[in-house]
């Protein structure tokens, strides 16, 4: 939030499990940050499988930093 509001377009990546904990913490903290979702499990994938999720979600998270 500090980012934003220095005119800096930002957001965060998680797992698909941490996305109710995401939404309540902005709740509790009365921010909205902009969030980018991706399937769950991360640690334990490969390099291709993750480099196959990083083409899925590109345009998800590069509209986190990009104005329109």
């Amino acid at each position: 939030m500090d980012l934003e509001s220095r005119g800096t377009p930002s957001g965060f990546v998680a797992s698909c499990e941490f996305e109710e904990a995401a939404n309540a913490q902005g709740k509790s903290l009365g921010i909205n940050v902009a969030r980018a979702f991706i399937p769950h499990p991360i640690q334990d994938r490969t390099d291709v499988e993750m480099v196959e999720l990083a083409h899925e979600a590109i345009e998800k998270i590069t509209a986190l930093i990009v104005k329109k």
